[in-house]
Formats: C-alpha cells, structure tokens, sequence
C-alpha cells in the first residue's frame, strides 16, 4: 500500500504543476496597441440555475463572420464551459465608441427566445484574456404594474467594456449594459435591431501577478471571515466538549473496569458496566457479508486520499478562481490514480477476514462507488441532452472518460487488489475466539441503529454546518470561495469529531453485550436488513448533508425547474453517499482500533 500512496503522492504534484501551469490562450500574452486580444463568448443561462447553461449562440445574437471554436480541456467540458470566439473586436489599447456590432431584424421566434430569457433573468459569460466577464441581457418593467399581463421586456443592445492594463498586460475588465439603451420585446413582432458597444481604456498600478486577487478577496472580506472563524469556533467547542466526554466518562470506566478485571474478577458482576470483558469470545467473529465490508472500506479510503490530496492542492494554489475545469481534471485523474489504494485496502482486509472470493470483492469494490455515480450520470446527461444543455457532455469526452477508466483506473486497482491478496497480513484479533456465538441480551430503543445513526451523524454535522452554506453557495450558485485553509481545518475537525462519537458509541454497545459492533443482520420475512453499526454511525453524516440539500434548496436558493432539480439532488446525492463511505470508513477504523486496544489491555482465559 505504501507504494501506491508514493506514487499517488508523486503523480498529484505533477498534476498540481501541470494544472498551476496551463492557461487558457492568451492569458500571459503581452501586447502591442492594436494587437488582438481573445474574447470568447461562453454561455448563457438564467441566473439563478446554475447547471442549466446553453451555448451563447442558442440565442439570437450577432454572429461574427468567423466563428472559432475554443479547444477545451477535460477539466473545461466536465464544468460546462463552451467558449466560441465572440461578435465583439477589442484590440489592445484601442478606444471604441458606439461601434455597431450588427443591424439584423428579429423575427417573431427570436422576439419570443429573447423575452423567455429576460423572463427568466439570464445572464452571459465571456472570457477576455482569460479574464471573465458577466451581464444580463435584459430587464422586466414591473413598476406600477399589479397584472403580470402589464410588465414590459426589454433586451440590452449596448455594452460598455471598461478595461484596465498595465504597461503591455490586460490586468482587469468590467462589462455594463446601459439601462437606456433597449429594445421592446414585449410584444411578439418583427424588430429592426441595432446593437452596438463601446471599449474605454484605463491605465492601472496592479501588476499581472495580483489582477486575480480581485476574486480571491471576494471571498475573505471582513464579514465573511467573521462567520468562518465562528463556524471554526464552534466546531473546536464541538471536539472539545466531545474530548472532555470521552476523558471523564468513557476513560474513567474503561479505567475502573481494567482495574476490576486485574483484581478480582468475581467483583465484576454489574454487567451495565463491565459487560464488554463477557463478549470477549465474540467481540472478534468475522461478521457476514465480509465482502460489501471490505469493498466499503476500500472505496472509503481511496476517497479519504482522493480528499487529501484534493486539499492539499487547494492549499497550494492551483483552484484559484477562473481556472477552468482545474477541479474536475484534478479529480478524475487523482482519482483514477488511486485506486490502486482501494483494490488494496479492500483485498487485504477481505483475505484478514478469511475471504476466498477476491476477485469478486475487486469487482465490488470497483462498482460501489462508480456504479450509482455512473447511474447518475446516465439519466442526468440524458436530461441534459434534452435541454441542449451544456452540461451535456460529447461523445469524445465521455470516451475520454471511459478510456482513463479502463486503460488507468481498472488495472491500478487489479495490481492494488493482487498486491493486497499478496500481502497475507494477519487480522491480529488480540483475543481467541470462541466457536459458538453468545445470544444478545435484548436492548433498549435508543440504542437501536436508526437512533445511533441519528446521536453519531448530528454532532459531526453539527461541526461542519455553518460553513457548508458557503460551500453550497459556490458550487450551486455564484460566490467564489478560496479560504481553504479554513475549509481544510473544519474537515480535520470533521475527521475527529466522527472517529470520536463513534467510538464512544461502539463502546456503549459492547458494554450491553452487543458483539455485532460492525455488522447487524436481521432476518425477518419477506425482507433482510443488514446494517454496518460502526460504519453506519461514522457515516451517518453524509444523510445529514442531504437533508440539509432539502433545506438549502427550498429556503436558501431560488433554483427551479426539472433539470436543475435533477442535477441538484442527483449529484448531491452521489456527493453525500461518498461522504459516507469516507467518514464510515473512518469510523470503522477508529472503532476497530479501539476494541484491539480495549481487548489488548485485559487477560481474557
């Protein structure tokens, strides 16, 4: 395992330096006045959907002679972005006034295309040496107006392009529209149609190297940094009262237990304290269905590494804002490179728990957590495809795709699955156990599954709350978010806060005598549950974060409509079953290492 941490390690930093290295065309070109500079047109999309975004030409606009489109990395297409060279010319340090893009005559359809998107607030993106650039297309008059039938539609024909250089170099670009300029399309009717912009010039003392700082401090102003150091507060409060928990009480009776057991042994009799030392024969019986448990430990860990290293990139600058698609490029490729790490860890624990079948763990392993998300992808494309949607991925993409997981991802996790067969590593059970299972006293309502899953996802989530609304806020809207050392810390306070509770949990079980800490099967006609109680607790988190998606969505947002409804649950739901596959993983490690050690420390005949 340790080679195929080394070599993830080795080829993220490559990836890292390759991700801070690229830049989109023309971003670090200098010029001379009067060269031209690259504006790209982007897309289009009503502005509070943030998934549902068209091509900027889906829409009638002025269509340049020459349209080019922009050769996109994967990072780029995964994120949506389908830049084609712009009807606008901006060249270098030339000043334009009322320049006319193009006189055409809308038709009815294209009056109606144009009031359905001022209807629904769209806005456009553009991207000028690299630089992005936003505007709306146009407004609803609603002043003095009760009857929605009343409201009058105006579409923007003038832009006013404010940029700022210094010396040879493109620092900064605001887009205005300019609320006087407009065209009625309130009424579907052919329309002669003039649109026009004009460039100014400004000359700046910011230097290339800072021009995207203007983003980055969007998301560190005062107010805001408030707020995170008050979500951080109140996480450590969290890990705090929680560490005090496990220090006064939990120490304190394993303490006084190990103290029992060492000198008398018939002294021991209160079993609501001292029952765990009985189970000892039964603590440590591998549990049924050893191969969904050794499947979800190896894709937890390949996603715990694959957040890891995820951070450790965001911490060293290469998601800084408006690189486009680093995100998505660097997930799909340090995912695929590490999992080696899950064919690993799934093989080796699965041959620990005396598994033969190892070939048939690597396939679930391999399935767990790309089958739903493949699912997902499936029907949310589909979707997409129906919507002319640029969320629609191409076929070459979906090829690409498809070729890294077969040519990368599959025969890493073969070797990891062969290396892990290979290792024949002991489950070093610290005590012997005994052939026939002891019965489970009956126990109370509060320490069924459901219950514990509640006690051991709320106080996690608890911690991590607060800053998942900024988190939201910029994957499904439009804040920047760049303090990942925050981000970073709240998820180490995360990680504890989970290993913690259950652990704790996993100890109130043993003490009622209950031996089944990793698994519980329950048979019961027509229907069998099966349920991980350590991994289900440690992972209970990620249900929290899905019911707080119900929450965001419907009192935090304004986005409407199938497709983006589809895309919001549907990712998000893939998004949250990773969480908890992660922190069950955690969980189960943690529990795991505290029954070896609980067991370690008494003599069990």
């Amino acid at each position: 395992m340790a080679g195929f941490f080394v070599a993830a390690v080795a080829i993220s930093l490559l990836v890292a330096c390759s991700l801070t290295q690229v830049r989109s065309d023309g971003s670090d070109h200098r010029y001379n006045v009067g060269d031209p500079v690259p504006l790209y047109a982007n897309k289009v999309g009503p502005f509070q959907n943030p998934s549902e975004t068209y091509r900027y030409f889906d829409l009638p606009f002025c269509v340049p002679d020459h349209v080019k489109e922009k050769k996109e990395a994967l990072g780029e297409v995964l994120n949506g972005d389908r830049l084609v060279s712009a009807p606008y010319k901006i060249d270098f340090l030339v000043d334009k006034d009322s320049e006319i893009v193009c006189t055409k005559k809308l038709t009815k359809d294209e009056v109606v295309q144009f009031r359905s998107a001022v209807t629904r607030d769209y806005y456009f993106q553009m991207y000028y040496d690299d630089l992005p650039l936003w505007g709306f297309l146009g407004k609803v008059d609603k002043e003095g107006k009760a009857d929605p039938r009343d409201y009058k539609y105006y579409l923007f024909r003038r832009l006013y392009f404010e940029i700022f250089y210094n010396k040879d170099r493109v620092i900064e670009i605001n887009a205005r529209t300019d609320p006087s300029s407009l065209i009625d399309v309130t009424e579907d009717k052919e329309i002669d149609a003039d649109f026009m912009y004009t460039v100014k010039w400004k000359a700046t003392e910011t230097t290339f190297e800072k021009r995207m700082e203007k983003y980055s401090q969007s998301s560190s102003l005062p107010h805001h940094l408030e707020i995170h150091w008050f979500s951080i507060i109140n996480s450590c409060v969290t890990v705090l009262l929680l560490t005090g928990f496990l220090a006064t009480i939990l120490m304190r009776v394993l303490k006084n237990d190990f103290v029992k057991y060492a000198n008398d042994e018939e002294a021991a009799d209160d079993q609501e304290e001292t029952g765990w030392k009985y189970i000892h024969g039964d603590v440590f019986r591998f549990p049924k269905y050893k191969s969904l448990l050794a499947a979800a430990l190896g894709s937890g860990t390949q996603l715990f590494t694959l957040t890891t290293f995820i951070f450790l990139l965001a911490l060293v600058g290469v998601f800084y804002p408006y690189n486009r698609g680093a995100l998505f490029t660097a997930l799909v490729v340090i995912y695929a490179l590490t999992s080696g790490i899950a064919g690993y860890t799934a093989s080796s624990f699965y041959c620990q728990l005396e598994g033969i079948n190892w070939v048939r763990n690597l396939l679930l392993t391999g399935c767990l957590f790309c089958g739903p998300l493949l699912l997902t992808f499936c029907f949310l494309n589909t979707v997409a495809i129906f919507y002319s949607a640029t969320a629609a991925l191409p076929v070459g993409t979906i090829a690409v795709i498809l070729l890294i997981w077969t040519l990368v991802t599959s025969p890493l996790l073969v070797l990891g699955g062969i290396a892990g067969k290979n290792s024949k590593a002991e489950f070093q059970a610290p005590v012997r156990t005994t052939k026939y299972p002891r019965e489970i006293p009956p126990s109370p309502w509060y320490r069924g599954t459901l219950p514990q899953m509640a006690m051991a996802g709320f106080l996690p989530f608890s911690a991590i709350y607060i800053e998942l609304y900024y988190i939201f806020a910029s994957v499904w809207g439009h804040r920047i978010y760049t303090i990942y050392s925050i981000l970073f810390v709240v998820f180490i306070i995360l990680v504890i806060v989970t290993a913690f509770i259950t652990v704790a949990l996993t100890y109130f079980q043993l003490a009622s005598e209950d031996h089944e800490w990793w698994w519980r099967y329950v048979c019961s006609s027509p229907v069998s549950i099966i349920s991980a109680l350590s991994f289900l607790c440690g992972g209970s988190t990620g249900i929290f974060i899905y019911a707080y998606c119900l929450y965001y969505y419907h009192a935090r947002s304004d986005m409407s409509g199938f497709m983006q409804t589809s895309f919001f649950f549907g990712y998000m739901a893939c998004i949250c079953y990773g969480f908890f596959l992660m922190l069950g993983t955690i969980g189960f490690r943690a529990s795991l290492f505290f029954v070896r050690h609980i067991y370690r420390s008494i003599k069990c005949e």
